[in-house]
């Protein structure tokens, strides 16, 4: 049902649109996994926000992840969490959410093993490419997917730097699903969404990060 291999994270940077347009305008795209991220809001907003989220993305019956908090997450019946390195581990959020997805972003080959280890439903790997919209360290370029691949059996989402001129390049280096802010929300949001979903259908199967487990 959420199998298109994309996962929108919201970013206010550039986006022309205000958050509840902004993810209406991607999911009738056709995108069905949204990753709520607030960092300059208070908790009692991102909670807020979240609920207003929730309301939006199950009429299109969409996943919705939220970034960093394992209790809003579940306070607002999200489908699950985003871990960064310096939140909860993962065994531990999983106390707080319990059977809801659980996902972590690493950045080495280190980091996805010790991920799947912990139980972790996904793992984000990157940046791929050079990005502005987080500081994540050096690029890791496509080869480290298929590194990262051959190392972990669960579900890999590529970010950092993908647009529409790389992201094919991505998916045929084995990444599960890719996740995209920028590019999408710089300029035409719906134009740029389904063009990134266009793709995906051609060119993969889409994604195994599928609701709960």
């Amino acid at each position: 049902m959420y199998q298109n291999g994309i996962c929108f994270i919201t970013d206010r940077t550039y986006a022309r649109l205000p958050l509840y347009d902004m993810v209406r305008s991607v999911l009738e795209a056709g995108i069905t996994v949204i990753q709520y991220r607030e960092k300059k809001k208070t908790r009692h907003e991102i909670y807020d926000e979240a609920i207003r989220l929730r309301e939006l993305t199950r009429s299109f019956r969409a996943l919705l992840i939220i970034n960093d908090h394992a209790d809003i997450a579940l306070a607002a019946d999200a489908d699950g969490v985003h871990l960064g390195q310096d939140d909860l581990p993962v065994k531990e959020a999983r106390k707080v959410i319990g059977g809801r997805i659980v996902g972590i972003s690493t950045h080495s080959i280190e980091q996805a093993v010790e991920a799947e280890a912990g139980g972790a439903d996904y793992i984000g790997f990157g940046p791929i490419f050079q990005t502005m919209t987080k500081d994540a360290g050096a690029p890791k370029g496509v080869d480290f997917i298929r590194a990262i691949k051959h190392n972990v059996r669960i579900p890999v989402m590529a970010i950092g730097g993908i647009g529409l001129e790389n992201v094919s390049d991505v998916m045929r280096a084995g990444a599960d699903a890719v996740a995209v802010a920028t590019a999408i929300c710089r300029g035409d949001i719906t134009q740029n969404a389904h063009a990134f979903v266009q793709i995906i259908k051609k060119g993969s199967q889409g994604s195994r990060i599928q609701g709960y487990r």
